[in-house]
């Protein structure tokens, strides 16, 4: 099971650890079995970059890195029950209530992981035991308040159900209890601790309390007058250390020394209980910010208008839709500019299985291969996706084929490079897999590019895979009845305006020159009709 990055699974098991007759649950990530590799080792996946899906994740967890939660985007679920699992966690968290609480128990869990990282650096011991016991303290509180609250929600999702079967047998068992007690009493010890520090040049002597005259009440009082009206304020902030000094320290162990029951208890309490955490706890912890940290980052487009929705995934059907989708990444650059969004809509039915996307430049068509890889890929991953509605296949792989930029390092040509790059994606590629090639071939001849188009496309048929293919060849939309066109649409007016919508209908891709060229009054008729004129006006061109 994964581990918070900065603390290893192991220190988290400790001495009172009863889930061995605990409710089953583990995770509220992954359904059994979980994954049996290292989750740490992943890389991000080869697609991400081409589809702008690692900047995506870098927004997602901006501000979490010390939770590592990339890994948990890196890793596409293999059955449509796991996406599921993920998507009834996803509902119940959108009770603000709940989300809440959850919010509250990860921000007290961010605060003992951050006692613990500063409690190593102290010297001194007291003083690292002394912070062990709030440490301790705030575990226990964050503990059983979000078991409490658990336990009041109306929870639908197996991951929240079984978290809290989970809870309330540890918060009953007799370790979390005695941790409590222990906890409690040590506390209520030290703050009944009291003594008297008299001072005498750089002489203090350290006594029992024998109900002497408290003289700050005294010094508060007397200032008390200065206070009365307004003042400029003097004041400044000195650096406070968190370590104690060497006069602190010495002080402390003298106190100890009076109370010798009470600091050995302390002493004793820090060695029993240092491996408390519960490892189940602890990736709970860290799992559920995956959910918070996606709620978090799409709420920004909610606020504008734009939609996200849970899509109905297949790992059998392979007819696949959806309904004012969009790129997420381009939407995230467009927001502050307060520039629209433009949404498009698809649809794969029966036999198809082939979007052929052409169209003028720079009118949308990678955009939309974009948004459509995208949708896959976060559905596969239990996150909510970009549209209105959609119904998505749940891919074995994800392949993408962008042009790359040709550099100095890469001895072969760019061609031969790209040839290389189709070669390994059809000799992994199985009908279950997804494809979304981009204006490939774009480095040779007409001719060759329709070649080299067709064989890749024949072998796409073959496999009855799914696959986007934004291309300037309009022939690759005729090849079989598996194959739909989409075009990307300019403005009916102005047809150098485009409009970024991308619809289904045959292509046409000469009607656009056509149209340009006659709006500029450039055809075979306008320019005939521009040279007479000249000639009858003796101009000579």
């Amino acid at each position: 099971m994964p581990a918070h990055k900065n603390q290893p699974l192991k220190s988290f098991r400790g001495a009172h650890d009863e889930s061995v007759h605990a409710p089953s649950f583990r995770s509220v990530l992954f359904l059994d079995p979980l994954p049996n590799y290292d989750i740490e080792t992943l890389e991000a996946p080869a697609c991400l970059s081409d589809l702008n899906l690692d900047q995506v994740i870098d927004s997602v967890i901006e501000g979490r890195d010390d939770d590592n939660l990339k890994p948990y985007f890196y890793l596409p679920l293999k059955t449509v029950d796991a996406v599921n699992y993920r998507y009834e966690v996803l509902r119940d968290l959108e009770n603000p209530t709940l989300r809440e609480h959850v919010h509250s128990f990860v921000e007290e869990m961010r605060q003992i992981r951050a006692c613990r990282a500063k409690s190593e650096k102290l010297y001194y011991k007291r003083q690292e035991q002394s912070w062990f016991l709030d440490e301790v303290d705030t575990y226990c509180g964050a503990i059983t308040e979000l078991c409490r609250a658990l336990m009041r929600s109306d929870l639908s999702s197996r991951g929240f159900r079984g978290l809290c079967g989970y809870l309330a047998h540890y918060v009953e068992s007799e370790g979390f209890k005695t941790l409590v007690a222990n906890t409690r009493k040590l506390k209520s010890d030290l703050k009944a601790t009291t003594y008297s520090l008299s001072i005498n040049g750089r002489r203090i002597t350290v006594s029992g309390y024998n109900s002497e005259p408290d003289y700050g009440a005294d010094v508060l009082r007397t200032f008390e007058k200065f206070s009365q009206c307004a003042v400029k304020d003097y004041r400044f902030n000195l650096h406070d250390p968190i370590d104690m000094n060497h006069i602190e320290a010495a002080i402390l162990d003298r106190v100890a020394q009076l109370f010798p029951e009470t600091f050995s208890s302390l002493e004793e309490y820090s060695g029993r209980h240092k491996d408390y955490l519960d490892s189940v706890i602890v990736t709970f912890d860290r799992e559920v910010q995956f959910y918070l940290a996606w709620i978090g980052y799409i709420e920004r487009f909610k606020q504008k208008g734009l939609a996200f929705c849970y899509p109905l995934v297949s790992d059998r059907s392979k007819a696949v839709y959806g309904s004012e989708v969009f790129d997420l990444a381009l939407a995230a650059r467009l927001i502050p500019q307060n520039a629209r969004v433009v949404t498009n809509d698809f649809v794969l039915e029966g036999s198809e299985r082939i979007f052929v996307v052409s169209g003028p430049n720079q009118g949308g068509k990678t955009t939309f291969a974009r948004s459509f890889g995208q949708l896959h890929y976060l559905a596969s991953i239990g996150c909510t996706v970009p549209g209105t509605a959609a119904h998505l296949f749940l891919f074995d792989r994800l392949f993408t084929h962008f042009e790359k930029e040709e550099g100095i390092q890469n001895k072969t040509g760019k061609l031969e490079a790209e040839l290389i790059r189709i070669h390994d994606i059809l000799r992994y590629a199985t009908p279950d897999s997804i494809l979304i090639m981009n204006e490939s071939f774009l480095s040779t001849t007409l001719k060759d590019a329709l070649f080299l188009s067709t064989e890749m496309m024949r072998k796409i048929i073959q496999l009855d895979m799914i696959s986007v293919s934004v291309t300037f060849l309009d022939e690759l939309v005729s090849m079989s009845n598996t194959t739909v066109s989409m075009v990307s649409t300019v403005d009916a007016k102005n047809p150098a305006l485009r409009t970024f919508k991308v619809v289904r209908r045959p292509a046409d891709g000469l009607a656009y020159a056509a149209a340009i060229a006659d709006t500029y009054r450039l055809t075979f008729g306008s320019v005939k009709a521009r040279i007479l004129s000249n000639v009858r006006r003796g101009v000579t061109q």
